[in-house]
């Protein structure tokens, strides 16, 4: 990454640190087979590093990769759950 942005890999290493970013603990990573993919990095990366004026930019993961388990914990019966209210 270093090499390829013609930083040194102590800068990386500051920006990440910086960032709260830590790329070594992530234990998957999927590439997208998106044809389109390059360049639609680009138009994101290009919005984190040059903003428009008066914008906010936001990234949402939708977690696409994470899976929805079975529950830990049985459920409670009807007649044991607390009643809920929402009139005033």
């Amino acid at each position: 990454m270093a090499k390829i942005c013609g930083i040194s890999k102590a800068s990386v290493q500051r920006i990440w640190q910086a960032n709260g970013w830590k790329p070594h603990l992530v234990k998957t990573f999927k590439l997208s087979n998106d044809p389109h993919f390059i360049e639609k990095l680009d138009d994101v990366v290009e919005l984190y590093m040059n903003p428009p004026d008066h914008a906010l930019v936001f990234c949402i993961d939708e977690k696409s990769q994470i899976q929805a388990l079975d529950r830990t914990q049985a459920r409670l019966a009807d007649e044991e759950r607390p009643r809920r209210n929402d009139d005033p």
